[in-house]
């Protein structure tokens, strides 16, 4: 997928990432559960006892947050959000915050604003950032899918929107874990619905290349999802393979291939998303928790211990119930994910128990009640204590033992009005200090003058053999008309590790996968021997896959062309040779994103138009991109029409440079949004059902950063409107993004159709 820089060029971003690479040694809590992956501290000398205000807290920063804290060479990254400016609504932005990790002191931040997300007020900041251990980059993935990659000083690397780029979908309850990174490699977690194969919705991991940005894999390992998850992967060893194990949406653990993306097993553990980040436990054991409804009951919440496959298999296999080693039921957990230490499992539940459960037996040796719940906060360990935020806002240091819990500190965290404030993230343990992110602030508590203390047993890197595989990066690309693509094609070993790049003896061709439900092709010239993709100028919107093979071997990757300025669609040129539901239908084009199982080419009032399908009450809201996200000061306009009556209309709308143009059936008003608890206003428009009306939309940037966001909509045929209908000012505007077309059917009953739409640059 062609990534253009969203701050600089690539080659000055790339330049920047490989001078982070002095960092020798990047040390620390690199990710959010630790350099254990499992939430414990290898540290000693760490505090007994805390409680907000006392002797041994070093600092606190006021910042809102619920994700946990990540460390690098004494500089500490954190993820909230807060106001940032006047307007309770425009001002709320995400922060990553990067401070020293001794005093607290700010060294750098970089805010982001949301964008056409359903994410709400209070679920911002839910998520972590992870730190390269190479070169002291760290990555984030923002609430509303927005990727970014930093040095360690703060200048940015790459960025790329997932809601844009790959159709990542977006929840109300900001659903975001972590990145993870991985050799070459960070890998995103998200569900998508993108186009062709990945264009049903499904919960995917998404890799890309640390340093550029490029798409190097994607894997879709699970079934149909009915849940998000951030649950983040665990790395490992299968056979001679590096593979990956995490809860999905779909509510499957999942084992996958960490250099390829190649999914190798799974196994359903409930009936919901899992969100609990599973422990690896010896060499053929796995421990996973979840605290939805169970599979097999109608009881929600368990934890498992899953006997794993010791043998890399040639395709995906599906375990069954006979891998289950033991289970217990005692657990009614929800998104907080388990600590093992030797042979103990302590895990947190719904019900804001602290518990104790033998790993080897599943036999349950101990539950302390210390809060009345708990949520996304996980317990930390280390020094022979259990650090655990309680989602009421409490914090409790216990001493657990075979026989019991010995509570050594019970701390309330009140807010200004005496109310608890909430804890959902995991502390963070670093040179003899406990990090506690609240959604009232940042607490640092214990030794000034600790050491980072870590085992050192990595192992060492074999030297790779022989190639046996191609890879093509990137993976999938998106041009513009006027663009080219170029790629790079790895050898790798039987192991997935890159040997080296083959620059030549190359054969390049256009090609259709054999399972491919459309035969297709990108409409751009493609030279057989580099692989070079150009698009020309009026090349067509179009997606499909290429081939390139070599001494027997064989790799494709797939991309599209979408609409860059100038395009014009009024459907007129498709065939519908399809029936669905006694309508003659057709696709709509393949280059959409996430489009074909959500509308429906077909004729409407002597023309062909496209309807949003109702035959899936989850679809009732769809928004669909089809153009560059790179776009900007572009003209958007579309015919469009609400079907309905006097007691129920649909809404219709255009997507412009991240906002959202409605005409609202039901309201009887032209609305404008972003986030609707960000920006959102709207003027009276009278919407009679069944009837034509154009919309025509666009946003002015001025140099200063804010902006004017424009819509004036009124019946076809009639003379459009001299002035604007609706004008948002906003003192931080989108300054691009790209266009798409929204519907809402409520309860997918009432259709909304489109057509004509045009896209140019502004006057």
């Amino acid at each position: 997928m062609k990534m253009p820089m969203n701050f600089r060029s690539l080659a000055l971003g790339t330049l920047l990432a490989l001078s982070s690479s002095a960092l020798a040694d990047v040390t620390g809590w690199l990710n959010w559960r630790g350099p254990n992956q499992n939430g414990t501290s290898d540290e000693s000398n760490l505090p007994d006892s805390w409680k907000p205000g006392a002797d041994n807290q070093l600092w606190k920063y006021d910042l809102n947050g619920a994700g946990a804290p990540v460390i690098a060479n004494g500089k500490l990254y954190i993820f909230g959000y807060g106001q940032f400016g006047d307007d309770p609504a425009q001002d709320v932005q995400e922060t990553l915050l990067c401070l020293d990790a001794n005093t607290g002191k700010k060294i750098w931040e970089k805010r982001f604003s949301d964008y056409i997300s359903d994410v709400v007020y209070n679920r911002y900041g839910i998520g972590s950032p992870v730190i390269d251990p190479e070169t002291g980059n760290v990555y984030l993935q923002t609430s509303n899918g927005r990727c970014v990659a930093f040095t360690a000083d703060g200048e940015p690397v790459w960025e790329i929107s997932l809601v844009e780029k790959l159709a990542r979908l977006t929840f109300p309850n900001g659903r975001t874990g972590s990145p993870a990174v991985f050799e070459n490699l960070v890998i995103f977690h998200c569900v998508t619905a993108n186009w062709g194969r990945t264009g049903p919705a499904q919960d995917r991991f998404y890799a890309f290349d640390k340093i550029t940005g490029e798409l190097v894999w994607y894997s879709s390992p699970g079934v149909r999802p009915v849940d998000s998850s951030f649950s983040m992967p665990v790395f490992g060893k299968l056979g001679d393979q590096a593979v990956f194990y995490a809860g999905t949406g779909c509510g499957n653990i999942v084992c996958v291939n960490a250099r390829t993306g190649a999914p190798v097993w799974r196994f359903q553990l409930s009936q919901g998303g899992v969100n609990s980040q599973v422990l690896l436990y010896g060499d053929d054991k796995l421990i996973a928790l979840h605290g939805k409804e169970n599979i097999d009951t109608t009881s929600k919440g368990r934890l498992v211990c899953l006997k794993i496959p010791t043998e890399y298999p040639k395709e995906q296999i599906v375990l069954g119930k006979d891998a289950e080693l033991w289970r217990n039921d005692e657990h009614i957990g929800f998104s907080s994910s388990p600590t093992l230490v030797k042979n103990r499992v302590y895990t947190t539940n719904f019900t804001g128990e602290l518990i104790s459960v033998d790993a080897d037996s599943g036999k349950t040796l101990w539950h302390e009640k210390q809060a009345p719940d708990q949520i996304h906060g996980s317990p930390t360990y280390g020094d022979g204590k259990i650090y655990a935020p309680w989602f009421e806002g409490s914090f409790v240091i216990t001493k657990p033992s075979d026989a019991k819990a010995e509570v050594l500190s019970h701390a309330d965290i009140k807010a200004d009005d005496g109310t608890g404030v909430k804890c959902l993230a995991a502390p963070t343990i670093w040179a003899g200090k406990v990090y506690l992110s609240t959604r009232d602030g940042l607490y640092c508590f214990g030794s000034k003058d600790g050491k980072f203390v870590t085992r050192n047993d990595k192992d060492d890197k074999d030297d790779p053999g022989a190639i046996t595989q191609l890879q093509v990066v990137p993976a999938e690309f998106a041009i513009s008309p006027g663009q080219k693509q170029d790629f790079k094609v790895y050898g790798l070993d039987q192991s997935g590790r890159r040997v080296k790049i083959i620059p030549e003896g190359l054969s390049w061709e256009k090609f259709v996968p054999p399972t491919a439900k459309v035969k297709a092709a990108v409409d751009a010239t493609l030279d057989a021997k580099t692989g070079t993709v150009t698009a020309g100028k009026d090349a067509k919107i179009s997606a499909g896959a290429l081939k390139v093979t070599t001494n027997g071997m064989s790799a494709t990757t797939r991309g599209r062309v979408h609409a860059g300025l100038g395009y014009a669609e009024d459907f007129e040129a498709v065939d519908l040779k399809m029936e669905y539901n006694g309508e003659k239908v057709n696709f709509p084009p393949l280059a959409w994103l996430g489009a074909r199982i959500k509308w429906h080419v077909l004729e409407k009032d002597d023309s062909k138009v496209i309807a949003n399908r109702l035959d899936n009450v989850l679809f009732q809201r769809t928004m669909n991109f089809f153009g560059d996200p790179e776009l900007k000061d572009y003209i958007l306009e579309a015919d469009v029409m609400t079907d309905g009556n006097r007691r129920i209309k649909s809404t219709v709308g255009l997507v412009n440079q991240r906002y959202l143009f409605t005409i609202v059936g039901n309201q009887n008003t032209l609305e404008i949004s972003s986030n609707h608890e960000r920006v959102k206003q709207s003027v009276k428009f009278p919407v009679k059902a069944n009837t034509w009306y154009h919309l025509k939309t666009h946003v002015k940037a001025n140099a200063d950063g804010s902006g004017e966001v424009r819509a004036k909509a009124w019946t076809r045929g009639e003379e459009e409107p001299a002035d604007w209908s609706l004008k948002v000012p906003v003192e931080r505007v989108h300054p691009k993004g790209a266009p798409g077309v929204f519907a809402f059917s409520p309860q997918a009953q009432k259709r909304v159709y489109v057509d004509n739409i045009k896209l140019r640059k502004a006057e």
